[in-house]
């Protein structure tokens, strides 16, 4: 499962790079190609956070993550999930560097 969900991220990633590059016309495709690696993120969410943040990033046994992009930046966000904190394991086994940096863009953007 980590090694299809990194392939779906690498090729959404790469859809949105080709349309950023082509012209301004393809504004539309990729802001389509965000959405997709959003969906991408808040799935990777859903599947290694939710029991411990919650659906609504409220926090269960875990902290809040609401509005975590206004008190930690993207690496810092990358970092925790790397070295793990307070109860919290590392990541590391079980999800990829670009699979760390799409939750963690993803976090910031949910403020």
């Amino acid at each position: 499962m980590k090694g299809n969900s990194f392939v779906w991220l690498v090729l959404i990633l790469s859809l949105a790079v080709i349309s950023a590059c082509s012209n301004s016309e393809n504004t539309n495709s990729v802001q389509i190609a965000s959405a997709q690696a959003d969906e991408v993120a808040a799935s990777l969410y859903k599947k290694h956070c939710l029991s411990c943040h919650a659906a609504d990033l409220s926090g269960l046994v875990g902290p809040s993550l609401k509005q975590v992009g206004t008190k930690l930046t993207e690496e810092q966000i990358i970092a925790v999930m790397n070295e793990g904190a307070k109860g919290m394991p590392s990541f590391t086994k079980m999800l990829s560097k670009e699979e760390m940096e799409a939750v963690a863009g993803w976090l910031s953007k949910n403020e």
